[in-house]
């Protein structure tokens, strides 16, 4: 899929490869996008991957005045996961809430998704009805770029070749000003959005002073609805308003029909979402349903960069990948063009990583990277360098099952058997996390695991055997 992949240990490293490589290069964080963007080959001439997903000092959420500021390795477990962020932007939080699944939102950054400039993508939408902005950093010099007018079209920004963007930033909310976002999928986890809204409004008294209404997947790029606006200010949210307000965001867009949805649908659903985040904001109930304890599937170290590498490193066919894989050094010279997935079952033998779907969607190949649990089918082989990586058979111990492992036998929670390690993967991480975990954190931490035979519900109830069971055992290697 690239013919050079470079990990590096500063910025300053992966500027001068994007000067050097320009259009052939892409920086990889996440890798969420660019992985499959490569597979599927409409990233024609991108044959140069920038790692800088160990770049120590990057995954920070500081504040800074009145501003939130997001650094470019900041993941969506790390905004769910922030009390900052949460209290002074809660849109966004709720929309890094429903990106995809735990094993996703450990891996994949905002920045990410912001650049892969998708109309459907989540966390751009709160990010436009905050009043974010984005800074674009070259060998050139740096610039900062109003969300507002970062986009030119469906998947087209402004950043040039040679930029990197270093920063997301957005004024937190006032005392006198609430948001939320609403999201409308095909199904409760891992759906791209049909339409997704999300409302910031400043009130005086009861009055609304400031609106913002920002619209996703209606149009080529994620828009705000000024007359819809407009509609608000000068009174309180009363249901006449709102109703109003819903109807002149509705006619606002034209977007199309597609797989997910018809033209009429959106419009309609445009006017339900918008009169649902009105009236939500009217009784202060737009923090009903946050989780108060989610599951992240993160670890210890909470996903997040703690030791940088010893050096920058080139990879190309023939060098060494040198890991530690369930507790073991291993060195591999081939595979380095290949997903960790392929990588482990191809190179290092180990077949009980599945590949399901190859595209983060049924979770049959979660590892422990890092501590983190992730999808093998969305990681380059090359980050395994380096990296401690748990598989489903490192899940036994000195001929002892995992307690997850037991639960699935005695209460008969396999069927074909082929989802199966992903879902032990899922449900030893959770243990870590929440030795006692509750029925919806059950329920959470499966969400990105997919199960085409039963109904889950022989699964819950092995995960709830396995916290009986009060394993004490970490894996964080």
């Amino acid at each position: 899929m690239w013919t050079h992949y470079y990990s590096v240990t500063s910025l300053a490293e992966a500027l001068d490869l994007l000067a050097k490589y320009r259009e052939r290069a892409r920086i990889i964080a996440g890798g969420t996008d660019i992985i499959l963007e490569l597979e599927r080959r409409v990233r024609p001439g991108v044959d140069v991957l920038v790692d800088i997903s160990r770049v120590p000092g990057l995954d920070g959420i500081t504040h800074h005045g009145d501003q939130i500021r997001l650094g470019p390795l900041v993941t969506h477990n790390h905004v769910v996961g922030s009390p900052l962020v949460v209290e002074r932007g809660l849109p966004l939080a709720q929309a890094c809430w429903e990106v995809g699944a735990p094993q996703i939102r450990n891996r994949a950054t905002v920045a990410g998704n912001l650049i892969t400039a998708s109309p459907a993508n989540d966390t751009i939408t709160p990010l436009l009805a905050l009043g974010g902005e984005v800074t674009l950093v070259s060998l050139e010099g740096e610039r900062t770029v109003p969300l507002a007018q970062f986009y030119t079209g469906v998947r087209k920004t402004v950043m040039r070749p040679d930029e990197m963007l270093t920063a997301i930033a957005f004024p937190g909310l006032a005392h006198n000003e609430r948001g939320i976002f609403i999201k409308l999928g095909l199904r409760r986890a891992q759906a791209i959005s049909v339409v997704n809204v999300a409302v910031v409004l400043a009130f005086d008294g009861e009055k609304v002073s400031r609106a913002a209404i920002t619209l996703g997947s209606v149009a080529p790029t994620i828009i705000r609805v000024p007359v819809a606006e407009q509609a608000l200010l000068g009174g309180p949210l009363t249901p006449a308003r709102i109703r109003e307000a819903a109807r002149l965001a509705a006619s606002t867009p034209s977007p199309i029909d597609d797989v997910r949805g018809t033209a009429a649908y959106r419009v309609e659903m445009v006017r339900v979402l918008v009169a649902r985040a009105l009236r939500a904001l009217a009784a202060g109930r737009e923090r009903d349903g946050w989780p108060q304890a989610p599951a992240m599937l993160w670890g210890e170290q909470q996903a997040r960069v703690k030791t940088g590498l010893p050096q920058a490193l080139e990879h190309t066919a023939g060098q060494v990948i040198e890991t530690t894989i369930n507790g073991q050094p291993v060195r591999v010279s081939t595979g380095f063009d290949k997903t960790l997935l392929r990588f482990l079952r191809e190179d290092v033998g180990l077949p009980g990583t599945k590949e399901g779907c190859a595209e983060g969607e049924c979770g049959a190949c979660t590892v422990f990277l890092d501590g983190a649990a992730v999808m093998a089918c969305m990681v380059p082989a090359p980050r395994a360098h380096g990296a401690h990586i748990v598989t489903v058979e490192g899940l036994r111990r000195d001929g002892q099952l995992h307690p997850i492992q037991e639960a699935f036998v005695e209460q008969g929670a396999v069927q074909c058997g082929y989802c199966t390690p992903g879902f032990l993967m899922a449900g030893a991480k959770l243990l870590e996390e929440f030795p006692q975990p509750t029925r919806e954190q059950i329920q959470q931490s499966i969400t990105g695991n997919l199960c085409r035979c039963t109904g889950y519900y022989k699964i819950v109830q092995a995960f709830e055997e396995a916290a009986e069971k009060k394993s004490e055992v970490s894996y964080e290697q």
